[in-house]
């Protein structure tokens, strides 16, 4: 049986880091998202730093029953908190005791989500190597079969973003959840497995890397 609550340590690349999700990181997560409501038309972003507690604090109950691994989003040149993102949707499936898999600790798939950035680290690197940490992570750390990610219908932006890097869209799920317009919204999801990370990978290198 795997550990409710998994711990995973901070996720350091060139550009930006990963930090574990705590009560830390509130007042710069609402400094983060002051900048420009416009930006966040389709992701529930928390503004002002009541909100920004509760987010936090919701997202950590998560972590606490085995569901989320959630983390603040720092830019390694200025220490400053430029957004948050998670893992969640954690599956563990049901491996009969003969399987080698039954013995598994980490999840066997996930979902990325709930990833925004603050205005001024938009178009820079730090978009691309949040994913290519966090990938990097579930498949070859955890050693995950597939990680998914689902986006509202209308944000064409992230459809775009997930397609450039490699995701595959698998089809559209109607009323799939909330959105952060309170609608039932449709969502596009989008899929990775681990026999094609590889090239994800090497696409998210170049993406980063690129002048």
């Amino acid at each position: 049986m795997m550990d409710v609550k998994l711990a995973i340590p901070a996720l350091e690349g060139r550009h930006i880091r990963l930090e574990p999700l705590a009560r830390r990181h509130v007042d710069g997560l609402a400094t983060a998202a002051a900048a420009d409501r416009s930006l966040y038309q389709w992701s529930p972003i928390p503004q002002g730093k009541a909100e920004a507690e509760k987010y936090v604090d919701t997202a950590l109950a998560w972590q606490d029953v085995g569901t989320a691994v959630p983390f603040a989003t720092i830019r390694l040149r200025d220490a400053a908190v430029i957004g948050s993102t998670r893992f969640f949707n954690l599956e563990h499936w049901a491996w009969p005791e003969a399987h080698p898999s039954y013995a598994r600790n980490s999840p066997d798939a996930c979902e990325i989500g709930y990833t925004w950035l603050a205005r001024d680290a938009i178009r820079t690197p730090a978009n691309t190597e949040a994913k290519l940490l966090m990938l990097t992570y579930a498949f070859e750390s955890w050693q995950v079969l597939r990680v998914c990610f689902h986006t509202d219908a209308r944000n064409t932006r992230s459809q775009a973003a997930l397609e450039r890097i490699g995701a595959r869209f698998e089809g559209v799920l109607r009323a799939h959840r909330m959105a952060a317009d309170f609608i039932p919204r449709d969502s596009c999801r989008y899929s990775i497995v681990a026999a094609e990370w590889e090239d994800v990978k090497k696409r998210l290198l170049q993406l980063r890397d690129r002048p």
